[in-house]
């Protein structure tokens, strides 16, 4: 199990992307800084967790928590669903790794918080399946659509954000059939589903928005630390 130092490690899934620094022009794994410097203003060590090698319960249990990230379209082969022409390219190394790793954080009970593309995953790891497009959530490239969200009462999410709040979207797919034992919480004015959670999860919540974005807002990520920090305590 995870170590007992001060702080909690959060493990952050990332990307391969070709990228420039330095000197070099060359494939890395990247990811926005944005969520580690939310797990680190709440509380949480980051540990980046690239979409390579074979995750499973074993090889996460050192952690104490897990972001899933946005990114690329989840492939619609992984809920058996034929391609949208609308649906991105495949990226066939996060999906695997991705989908694995959400597995092993229900399996362990870890404290998981999946955005946007990784609410996705989440729900796709549990048999659910995905809308392929949806309109409105994704207004340009690198831009966000501030959404007001109604939040179901008495929920875990309810109890960290209330009733109603505003999140940052960029979306273009969105849930469709349920993944075993996932609840709605929280709808977009469009009825789009823009939060879910697993009631019987130590915690386990997917936002379809990206609450990373948001530096006024750690409520989320400082939910996530401390349910981490908790379940060092047992």
């Amino acid at each position: 199990m995870a170590s007992n130092g001060s702080k909690p490690l959060i493990g952050v899934t990332t990307y391969l992307e070709r990228a420039r620094f330095g000197v070099w022009d060359v494939d890395a794994a990247v990811l926005h800084r944005d969520y580690l410097d939310s797990v680190v203003r709440a509380g949480g060590n980051p540990v980046l967790l690239p979409p390579m090698g074979e995750w499973d319960a074993g090889a996460v249990g050192f952690l104490d928590g897990l972001v899933l990230a946005g990114g690329a379209d989840v492939d619609p082969a992984r809920y058996g669903a034929a391609r949208d022409p609308r649906t991105g390219p495949a990226r066939p190394d996060r999906d695997a790794a991705e989908l694995a790793l959400a597995r092993a954080a229900l399996e362990l009970d870890l404290p998981l918080l999946a955005v946007c593309r990784g609410m996705q995953v989440l729900n796709v790891a549990l048999g659910g399946t995905l809308r392929q497009h949806v309109d409105g959530h994704n207004p340009a490239p690198a831009v966000f659509e501030r959404t007001e969200i109604t939040v179901a009462p008495g929920t875990a999410l309810a109890a960290v954000v209330g009733d109603r709040t505003g999140v940052n979207c960029h979306h273009h797919q969105a849930l469709d059939e349920l993944g075993k034992g996932l609840e709605v919480v929280a709808v977009a004015p469009d009825g789009v589903v823009e939060a879910v959670e697993l009631p019987d999860a130590r915690f386990a919540l997917g936002v379809q928005s990206h609450p990373e974005t948001d530096r006024e807002d750690l409520r989320l990520f400082g939910a996530l630390v401390r349910a981490a920090q908790e379940g060092r305590q047992r």
